[in-house]
């Protein structure tokens, strides 16, 4: 058994005993959506080389989805979280359709503009609850499992995670994701050897937003509700931060940059308070209020110290140790 199948099964165990150990269901399961969601753009970005600044577009409408299927029109909580996943693959389709034969720049600016269309589309359509949101949406049970109870719905969430991470662990490691990885480092090469280049970026991009989907619906059953904030250009930019602060084409990359994200965002309130307790400075109280400081400070130290990621910087130095 190799070292990564090793590693991957103890980060499994843990995960699964987090909850017994003292972690806290919902902030663990909102790690997981976020770390899903990262992997899926990492997918498009790191492997495929397409900087899309609209990914939010798909969680955002996963969300909506899944919580109008199941609280309007009481469809069973697997049924829900299908549709969601669903209509962002065909939304991911439309968008890629559209945007697919543009690269760089072009590419990532209509992305962006697809995204604040609909972003302004939820925030006047009667279904989506405007500024207030979609609440209250139901979450129901999954083969017989009462998804009320917290420790439930983080096991059904645990291997929602894993089945997308395999997903994606597969799709690098197969042909497909060899020609993804090609067309990154040299497109034109690619299509001098005959390969229909949109035609994988196409494919990249649709399973690309399914995955981002199938996380966005899945925080909907999370959190019970489904509002703007999943929607806007801000999420956008946090998704590429994880992944960029992770390590943009490693698997285990976009993981750690959610953890940190979402950690910085829950906790840096009770650190500046723990802060104020030892040092007595009475300005890391509101520590908790510049979290967009606090992240963009270390995704500048991340940009000039560790220009790959932490993961990326980490395999680089163990590759150079080794030969």
């Amino acid at each position: 058994m190799n070292r990564q199948l090793i590693a991957y099964l103890a980060a499994l165990v843990l995960l699964a005993a987090l909850p017994a150990l003292g972690g806290y269901p919902i902030f663990i399961m909102k790690v997981m959506c976020y770390a899903l969601f990262a992997c899926a753009f990492n997918l498009l970005l790191g492997y495929t080389g397409l900087l899309s600044f609209g990914h939010a577009a798909f969680l955002g409408l996963a969300a909506y989805a899944c919580g109008q299927s199941l609280t309007v029109w009481g469809w069973p909580t697997l049924g829900g979280l299908l549709f969601g996943t669903a209509a962002a693959a065909v939304l991911g389709l439309v968008f890629g359709l559209l945007s697919i034969r543009r690269s760089g720049i072009y590419f990532a600016m209509i992305t962006l503009a697809l995204a604040q269309m609909q972003f302004f589309y939820f925030l006047q359509a009667p279904f989506t609850g405007g500024e207030d949101g979609l609440q209250g949406i139901p979450r129901g049970s999954i083969l017989g499992l009462d998804l009320g109870q917290d420790i439930n719905l983080y096991y059904v969430v645990l291997v929602i995670f894993v089945l997308g991470y395999a997903l994606i662990w597969r799709t690098v490691h197969s042909p497909f994701g060899q020609v993804l990885k090609a067309i990154r480092e040299n497109e034109p090469r690619m299509i001098s050897l005959g390969y229909d280049v949109d035609r994988f970026k196409l494919l990249a991009f649709v399973l690309s937003a399914t995955l981002a989907g199938l996380a966005g619906a899945t925080k909907s059953l999370v959190f019970v509700s489904a509002t703007l904030s999943d929607a806007t250009w801000q999420m956008s930019g946090m998704v590429i931060l994880m992944t960029l602060i992770g390590g943009m084409g490693t698997l285990t990359g976009p993981v750690l940059g959610a953890i940190i994200v979402v950690a910085l965002e829950n906790k840096v309130g009770e650190f500046g308070r723990f802060l104020m307790q030892q040092t007595g400075i009475e300005w890391f109280r509101v520590l908790g209020e510049s979290v967009t400081i606090v992240i963009g400070l270390i995704f500048i130290v991340c940009v000039l110290a560790f220009r790959r990621g932490i993961v990326g910087e980490w395999l680089a130095w163990r590759q150079h140790k080794a030969g």
